[in-house]
């Protein structure tokens, strides 16, 4: 079957098309994306205001429109942490589904991370061991340990790239102490989840996903994205510590002149930097693997799921 995962994101609106059945991969068929920030849409109340829900059904009317021209037969819609956390989304999910007919499912934070782990561990398979997995989204951070399709334990952290780049890095370049400030926050709140992870013992893999590590490794070296997926892309510290320094100095529009990176990313590679930098020193990862895969499969893949074998 022809199906549509609709990610409402942080950063982006992504329809993503897959042809998939049961037991199979599900192969990418279309794709579809829209760059709204709906993280830096919430206003001081940390609401949605009217002109971002405007947006947000015209995209999402879009995406749909897209779907029915591809044939999708099922769309699975879902939102992350922007709608999760905006202090209107009973509102903002009304609205969606009365003028579009989309009834937006809201994930938690643990249930992101629980389904990119999931995705994750059918890309690598069982014969890799204990996995752990880092994913920096727009909104947040979720890590996610285990050694079976569901992880051991799993965490969301509010340090998306996004948000953080928003309430904490506001110049172009930013202030070297609006940096350091960032560098302690994203610090303390990761080092306050390292013992709930460490008591499973060390990972026999670690794996990160999402576009901000992709970008990341490939201004470190790694291949490009027009490799394809099967190309092997790892992240090490000690490229991305070198690097985080530069990123510092850099403006949005020298940073959009890397390799990889977006111009609609550009602003927030930064931040993300310093949560992977981050994550990577407390959690004592020397080189990380980069998966393809992510959150949309792993949508996919729970569906798929829960579908009779033909």
């Amino acid at each position: 079957m022809r199906l549509g995962v609709l990610d409402v994101g942080s950063n982006t609106v992504h329809l993503l098309v897959v042809d998939a059945h049961p037991g199979a991969r599900p192969l990418p068929a279309h794709s579809h994306k829209a760059e709204l920030r709906l993280a830096q849409l919430l206003d001081e109340s940390g609401a949605i205001g009217s002109e971002g829900v405007d947006k947000l059904i015209s995209v999402v009317k879009e995406a749909l429109q897209a779907a029915e021209d591809k044939g999708v037969e099922n769309v699975l819609p879902f939102a992350t942490s922007a709608v999760r956390e905006a202090s209107n989304a009973d509102d903002v999910l009304a609205r969606v589904k009365a003028e579009t007919g989309v009834e937006l499912q809201v994930l938690s934070g643990a249930e992101e991370a629980r389904l990119t782990f999931l995705a994750v561990r059918r890309w690598f398979g069982w014969s890799a061991g204990k996995l752990l997995v880092l994913d920096i989204g727009g909104g947040s951070l979720e890590i996610a340990y285990g050694i079976d399709e569901e992880p051991d334990t799993a965490v969301s952290l509010p340090l998306g790239a996004g948000r953080l780049t928003a309430g904490w890095l506001p110049g172009d370049p930013p202030d070297p102490e609006d940096i350091r400030a960032l560098r302690r926050h994203v610090r303390t709140e990761i080092a306050r989840t390292v013992g709930e992870f460490s008591r499973f013992g060390r990972p026999d893999h670690v794996v990160a996903t999402s576009k901000t590590f992709k970008q990341l490794a490939r201004i470190a070296g790694a291949a490009r994205s027009a490799d394809g997926p099967y190309a092997q892309r790892d992240l090490k510290r000690e490229s991305l510590e070198a690097w985080v320094p530069r990123l510092a100095g850099m403006t949005t529009a020298q940073r959009a002149e890397l390799p990889g990176v977006s111009e609609g990313r550009a602003g927030q590679i930064l931040a993300g930097a310093l949560v992977a930098e981050g994550a990577m020193d407390l959690f004592g990862v020397e080189t990380l693997e980069i998966c393809p895969w992510a959150l949309r499969e792993g949508v996919i893949l729970r569906r798929m799921d829960h579908l009779p074998a033909v």
